[in-house]
C-alpha cells in the first residue's frame, strides 16, 4: 500500500518507518486521540504488538501516534477514523457471491453503472466496499451478493467502459 493523499506524504516523506505505521492505520481504520493512544474502535492496541506485525521499533509506532496527535491536519485525519467488517473473506461461507472489479481508478459512475446491472438482474446487494485509488496502488470494488450473479448480468458487466477486470468468487 502507499500513502498517496499530499498531506500524508509530505508529513512523512524523511520517515519511512512512521509511513509505513500511517499506513497500517489507515489500512485498518485505527484511530489516534490526543494522547497519543492507538485504538480499534473502542479497544486501545499495544505500540509494541502492532510494531512486531510491521517489523519494526515499538518505538517508531509510538513516534508515528505521537506525531499525529500533535499535528493538526495529520490528527484531523487519524481521529476519525472507523474500522468496518469487511465480510469478504467469509461470503462464501454465508451462502454470498463476492465480485471483484478492477477499473480505471479515478473513472466516474462505474459503481452506480454495476449497482444498476446487478439491480436489473433482481439481486439483492450485501456489502459494497471501494477501495481508495489513492491509497491503493491496485484498488478494486467488492461487491457481495446474496444470490449468484447471472451469465446475462456479468456480460452486461464486463461491457462497461473501463473495467479491466472481474473475479466472481461463489458460495458454490
Amino acid at each position: 500500500m502507499y500513502i498517496m493523499y499530499p498531506i500524508l506524504e509530505d508529513a512523512f516523506l524523511r520517515y519511512p518507518m512512521r509511513k509505513k505505521v500511517a499506513e497500517l492505520l489507515l489500512k485498518y481504520g485505527l484511530r489516534v486521540d490526543k494522547s497519543a493512544k492507538i485504538y480499534c474502535g473502542e479497544i486501545e492496541l499495544s505500540p509494541a504488538k502492532i510494531a512486531r506485525s510491521l517489523d519494526v521499533d515499538r518505538r517508531v509506532v509510538i513516534e508515528t501516534a505521537q506525531m499525529i496527535s500533535e499535528v493538526k491536519e495529520l490528527f484531523g485525519i487519524f481521529d476519525g477514523l472507523v474500522p468496518k467488517a469487511f465480510i469478504s473473506g467469509v461470503a462464501k461461507h454465508l451462502g454470498f457471491e463476492v465480485l471483484e472489479i478492477e477499473s480505471e481508478p479515478h473513472s466516474v459512475g462505474i459503481v452506480s453503472a454495476v449497482t444498476k446491472i446487478i439491480a436489473d438482474a433482481r439481486i439483492s446487494i450485501r456489502q459494497i466496499v471501494t477501495d481508495d485509488p489513492d491509497i491503493y496502488p491496485t484498488p478494486k470494488l467488492t461487491i457481495i451478493l446474496e444470490k449468484k450473479l447471472s451469465a446475462s448480468a456479468l456480460v452486461k458487466l464486463r461491457e462497461l467502459k473501463n473495467i479491466k477486470k472481474i473475479s466472481i468468487e461463489s458460495s458454490n
